[in-house]
């Protein structure tokens, strides 16, 4: 026999056996598998996971600080990142060569983030030079490739966060005239709006047409957002608010910023995850909140506060796709496979653009 004959290829997709193992199975192997590795294996886990997922995590947050996180712990080897593609990219850019990032289902994307492609992005600035010439910084959400963060350092600007975007925002219009917002136009219009920005300053950048959406004097343009969204926060709607004030007349609510500026505007708070966390926590035993966010983590606040009535401001929404293609059987694999020693699903970025990309990362972190 020919030796070669005798090497066991390494699995890229979940393989069968996994469909049929019973939960009580999985869970068991996984907690196996954790001690087995202990200290060398560190799962961070984003706040719009499963439960069945969650369970699991060293750590739960959101995108940004898993990978502050998941950088501080020099212990692990490996971090098998239950969150979506642009999320271990951060984490790999953050941490050492040493350290291995995995991402249990390389399906696991954000839309969001796809909305905006590096060529699309050279493309629309170039276009957007001409219209105002050197006048521009690009502010990326962190909710993005690691190729757009490496764009926004390489022309002086910098990612946000849902928490921070107000500073950031306001610190680049200590530097430019005007800010390129990527790729969340929600984020992007409300925050700019709250510092005082009106909406008839701000353009939108359609990347399918290559055109710039506005209909007035182009010398008052102060904002250019980026023509994206979340599939998840759009689907919240003022009918939705006004459904909650008409019957449930005291619910308070409250949104993510990425849902859409009127529907933040209709609303009592809007706020970055951590800050609907926060204030769900903080609110009186008793009161009353609709929450308008990913339904895994409205789920789970209803579930931790049963001391007060919860709600999603939109009955019918489904849990975010993507962030849900990370499972206990995906976990699983990844899990034995790196006990076996073999290495699947592993996130590594160019070395360029990881150096770009941590000047627009350090650039905001310098400053919050």
């Amino acid at each position: 026999m020919d030796i070669l004959e005798t090497v066991q290829p390494i699995e890229t997709m979940l393989p069968d056996r996994y469909e049929t193992m019973s939960i009580e199975e999985m869970e068991a192997r996984v907690r196996e598998i954790k001690e087995k590795l202990g200290a060398k294996l560190f799962i961070p886990g984003h706040h719009y996971q499963k439960d069945e997922v969650v369970q699991f995590s060293d750590s739960t947050g959101d995108s940004l600080q898993l990978a502050q996180v998941a950088a501080r712990n020099k212990e692990a080897k490996y971090i098998v990142f239950c969150g979506v593609h642009f999320m271990a990219e951060t984490a790999d850019m953050l941490t050492t060569d040493e350290q291995i990032v995995i991402l249990p289902d390389m399906r696991a994307g954000c839309s969001m983030a796809d909305m905006a492609d590096i060529e699309q992005t050279e493309r629309a600035w170039k276009e957007l030079q001409q219209l105002f010439g050197d006048t521009m910084l690009p502010l990326t959400y962190v909710n993005s490739t690691a190729a757009i963060k490496a764009f926004c350092g390489r022309n002086g600007g910098a990612t946000v966060t849902s928490s921070n975007a107000k500073k950031m925002v306001k610190w680049a219009f200590t530097q430019k005239e005007r800010i390129l917002f990527l790729p969340d136009q929600h984020l992007g219009r409300n925050t700019a709006y709250d510092l005082g920005v009106p909406l008839e300053k701000m353009a939108v950048w359609d990347p399918h047409t290559d055109s710039l959406e506005y209909d007035g004097n182009m010398e008052d343009v102060q904002v250019i957002l980026w023509k994206g969204h979340c599939s998840v926060h759009k689907n919240f709607t003022v009918k939705n608010i006004e459904s909650v004030r008409r019957n449930h007349p005291d619910m308070n609510i409250i949104v993510h910023p990425e849902c859409c500026y009127e529907v933040v505007t209709a609303s009592d708070y809007a706020g970055s995850t951590k800050y609907i966390i926060d204030m769900i926590e903080k609110a009186p035993s008793g009161s009353k909140w609709a929450i308008g966010t990913e339904m895994n983590l409205v789920n789970r606040i209803i579930q931790q506060h049963p001391d007060k009535e919860i709600i999603s401001l939109n009955p019918f929404m489904c849990p975010c796709l993507t962030m849900n293609r990370i499972d206990l059987p995906h976990l699983l694999w990844v899990l034995e496979a790196t006990l076996r020693g073999e290495h699947v699903n592993v996130i590594e970025v160019d070395k360029k653009v990881t150096e770009e990309a941590v000047l627009a990362l350090n650039r905001m972190l310098e400053r919050v």
